[in-house]
């Protein structure tokens, strides 16, 4: 045990259970890894297993739906337990969790007005529209149906402890259907369950009690909003937020998990734009409130040294922790071990998050592994016949894919032209609002696993046929990961030198601007530069896209964020626009009203679509007998398919 994290490592008493430490795996959603009828299936137990062997204390299975007409199912294979012939597939489960020497939870997820998803509506207290169009139209629920509502959770609770786990929780995560009850954005009853905090908080109280009536002295864990972030829409003020934790506190619940925000939030709460520790002062007032209760807390908190702080200062009791460890199972261990340059950090892609949206099951944009756990070609076996490779390119391709295969027991070498290991991620890590440190950590990352496992990567070195020729007989396999780059040729030519540059030149500091900028292309890419010009360099920003909207190639989760920076900067945009000229000091575009204007520009930059750097691929084929592509050299998409190709190449080399 490192002294540094001593307090985050010593055992702890919670109730009548014991803890190895004060770490708790938080249930993060669903995994969208199961059957349509909620039936687990073998790559959620996979999952499951990592998830076990982490080394946290207490470990949170995922939300399982409690009623039989699916009324609280969000996600099309969410796990159920409204019936007693699903307790076989959650004794597995809490079996794992035990032969790891964890306290095994059970979370009860009724998702309200997020639910619903086979039925085509969605219950909750009043009648409120949704805000977003993806969620179905709601319902109001009965009196009768609050009654037998509460006795399904109270069945759901005697299920999962007949299954062998040590105690449930119940969640208003994200806006369900128990944040609903308690908001008075979605609780407009005039009734008893409606009106005063106390009324709204009824249902929450009676939920309490018969859950701890089913499932008698075992520990009942209850989720809730430290604030919404719905004031926007007339949701719950923070003070009112607070007296709901003392309500469930006075109803005896035995922990109280504090967490942050609706899906419907008008902000992010665990984004990459949300700065770690920033909601720590809410787990900070909610232990200052109830010193009696113990306190969870994790929201965008991914870091061990901060989580050991916060439990030294009295802030909290337990850090919850999830997608930190989806990023990396080991997290835990290496930071028991001082390790912590050996772990891949979390950087709040939300890719566990954004997927579930398009009912897709989640994944990580670091941990390649994840939701793969039974997948022989995810596995890192030793090699059979150990192979002498060269990679071209130190990418986010090009590192994984040879971190892997070094792993496996082949000899690796990589090669680069730049002057530093992470090609164009770094450039953009620098340039990207929201938070660089994620995307650095990821270059930080590969640099120290390529000095530990003796990776030698020669920068400053560029490859071509010439050089290959002289050093083929060195290599039995060549791995190509040199990127991509603009596609010029969906651009006009320009008709005045120097006026147009490469995007990826200017993310390399290659290329300087002049104060005017124009830039071609309001995807990522464009939007990243757009942004950091206007806000760091102070440019005269204006956005070209051909599209009808901006960020078309950004995953859901962080498309608003760029559409509300834009917005908050002063960027003008011009959307449905197609590019005419480049040249006498600007570009002519026609714009949506199919009216010609020019823009003045000292500088435009070209980030419209990419295309895969395949010409040094193409002279190789016929000088190596094996040869991969890898990363954007095959396709240009995005860190995610980067990361996820290296590695899938580098376990099967």
């Amino acid at each position: 045990m490192t002294h540094a994290l001593s307090r985050l490592f010593e055992p702890a008493k919670w109730g009548k259970l014991d803890s190895r430490n004060r770490i708790k795996y938080g249930s993060c959603c669903v995994s969208n890894y199961n059957e349509r009828d909620g039936t687990i299936t073998l790559r959620e137990l996979g999952r499951t297993q990592v998830i076990a062997a982490t080394g946290c204390g207490i470990i949170t299975n995922q939300g399982a739906y409690p009623d039989p007409l699916g009324e609280g199912k969000a996600y099309f294979r969410q796990v159920a337990i409204h019936d007693d012939k699903f307790i076989p597939q959650f004794e597995k489960i809490a079996g794992y969790i035990h032969a790891a020497g964890a306290i095994a939870i059970q979370q009860i997820l009724h998702a309200g007005r997020y639910g619903g998803i086979d039925l085509g509506y969605c219950i909750q207290p009043s009648i409120v529209p949704q805000t977003l169009p993806h969620f179905r139209p709601p319902r109001e629920i009965t009196k009768d149906q609050i009654r037998t509502t509460i006795q399904q959770h109270a069945d759901a609770a005697r299920r999962s402890i007949k299954a062998g786990f040590d105690g449930t929780e119940v969640t208003s995560f994200m806006g369900y259907l128990l944040a609903t009850f308690n908001s008075k954005f979605t609780n407009r009853r005039t009734d008893e369950y409606g009106g005063s905090v106390k009324n709204r908080g009824r249902f929450m109280c009676e939920l309490i009690d018969a859950i701890k009536q089913a499932q008698g002295d075992a520990p009942l864990v209850i989720r809730l909003n430290g604030t919404e972030l719905m004031d926007r829409w007339g949701g719950n003020t923070e003070d009112e937020s607070f007296e709901l934790m003392q309500l469930a506190a006075e109803h005896g619940v035995d922990m109280i998990s504090v967490t942050v925000g609706w899906q419907e939030a008008p902000e992010s709460s665990i984004g990459r734009d949300v700065p770690p520790g920033h909601w720590n002062r809410l787990a900070a007032r909610a232990k200052k409130l109830l010193p009696d209760t113990p306190i969870a807390f994790g929201n965008r908190l991914p870091d061990p040294a901060m989580a050991n702080q916060c439990i030294e200062n009295g802030e909290f009791d337990f850090w919850e922790v999830c997608r930190p460890l989806l990023a990396d199972p080991d997290l835990v261990r290496k930071a028991e071990a001082g390790r912590m340059k050996e772990v891949k950090r979390c950087i709040g892609s939300l890719n566990c998050l954004s997927r579930l949206f398009r009912d897709l099951p989640y994944t990580c944009t670091v941990n390649p592994q994840l939701g793969h756990e039974y997948d022989p070609a995810y596995q890192i076996t030793p090699a059979l016949a150990p192979k002498k490779i060269i990679v071209i390119g130190a990418g986010p391709a090009g590192m994984e894919c040879a971190i892997t295969a070094k792993r496996r027991g082949h000899e690796v070498i990589v090669f680069e032209r730049g002057a530093a290991i992470g090609g164009a991620l770094a450039g953009f890590a620098k340039n990207d609002l929201a938070n660089s440190d994620d995307l650095l950590s990821i270059v930080a990352y590969y640099r120290h696993m390529a000095e530990a496992l003796n990776i030698e990567v020669r920068l400053n070195t560029t490859v071509d046929t010439k050089t290959m020729r002289s050093m083929l007989h060195q290599f039995d396999v060549a791995v190509v990961a040199t990127g991509a780059r603009i596609d010029g040729m969906l651009l006009p030519e320009p008709t005045q030198s120097g006026l147009m540059v490469d995007a990826l030149d200017v993310v390399a500091d290659e290329t300087k601007t002049g104060q005017r900028v124009v830039v071609l292309g309001g995807g990522k890419i464009g939007l990243t530069l757009a942004e950091s010009l206007k806000q760091t360099y102070g440019r005269e920003v204006t956005v070209v896209e051909a599209d009808k909207r901006i960020a078309g190639d950004v995953m859901p989760s962080f498309k608003w964020r760029h559409t509300a920076w834009i917005e908050e900067l002063g960027i003008p945009v011009r959307t449905s626009a197609k590019v005419l000229a480049i040249g006498d000091g600007g570009v002519k575009i026609r714009n949506a009203q199919r009216e010609e204007e020019f823009l003045p520009a000292d500088t435009v930059i070209a980030a419209v679509a990419r295309r895969p750097n395949q010409e040094l691929f193409h002279e190789l084929e016929w000088m190596i007998d094996e040869l991969h592509g890898c990363g954007d050299s095959l396709v240009p998409r995005g860190l995610t398919q980067a990361i996820h190709d290296g590695f899938r190449l580098g376990a099967r080399i």
